[in-house]
């Protein structure tokens, strides 16, 4: 399945380089209009991941909007999660607040599971295969892979961000995909980079989700030729 991505930044959808520089900017409406025929989307506050601010109300509209939506960024308690799924979110994707000290926060993960373990997705995201958190400024002494083995109690899917390839449009490491792929039965959820339709029949083949932004934002990538991804 392939998640179109809608990333917030100063109350305005971005994409950005590495999590660094703003390639591109745009609003909102004609955001959602683009997506329409898309089932579902992946919706991260950039600001409220860095706790640098929140664009809630963005965020909500797009979870009222018809989609079904994954939301990320600022669910660093179990009362902000349980907010966002009011609003409409069918999943909630936790990344920071998933670590504490360098390491699994195992009790803040078991309160988080009263909302329910399905409706969990723990984010990986690596630099140079190390976990990095606080939109992706902070790299901790540990693996991806160690925090998967860590995790997976805790959650019923993963989400992997290549840090070192996003936004950059030049392909991701598949070899490294697969080595995550065979860590964890669980659902796994692909972004960073990702750029041709031979990556996503990849992906698919391995039973990962994709995750695009800047290849359709750009048009590299048209959205007709992405429908046979999208899911129901």
């Amino acid at each position: 399945m392939l998640f179109p991505a809608i990333d917030f930044e100063a109350g305005h959808v971005v994409q950005l380089v590495q999590g660094e520089r703003r390639a591109l900017q745009r609003e909102l409406a004609p955001t959602l209009e683009l997506f329409q025929g898309f089932p579902c989307l992946q919706i991260i506050d950039l600001d409220a991941a860095k706790g640098e601010g929140d664009n809630g109300a963005l965020v909500e509209r797009c979870c009222a909007a018809g989609f079904r939506v994954r939301v990320g960024g600022g669910i660093r308690t179990l009362a902000r999660a349980r907010q966002v799924l009011a609003w409409g979110a069918e999943q909630v994707i936790v990344s920071s607040a998933a670590f504490k000290d360098g390491r699994p926060d195992l009790a803040f993960l078991a309160a988080l599971q009263a909302v329910g373990r399905e409706r969990i997705i723990l984010a990986v995201d690596s630099r140079g295969g190390q976990v990095a958190i606080a939109g992706w400024r902070q790299v901790l002494p540990l693996t991806t892979l160690a925090a998967i083995a860590a995790l997976e109690p805790f959650c019923s899917e993963f989400l992997y961000t290549n840090v070192d390839t996003e936004g950059l449009m030049q392909g991701i490491p598949l070899d490294r995909i697969r080595e995550i792929r065979q860590a964890t039965p669980h659902q796994l959820t692909i972004a960073g980079g990702i750029s041709t339709l031979e990556e996503i029949r990849t992906l698919d083949a391995m039973r990962c989700h994709s995750v695009l932004g800047m290849a359709i934002y750009t048009g590299k990538l048209s959205l007709d030729s992405l429908r046979p991804f999208a899911g129901q």
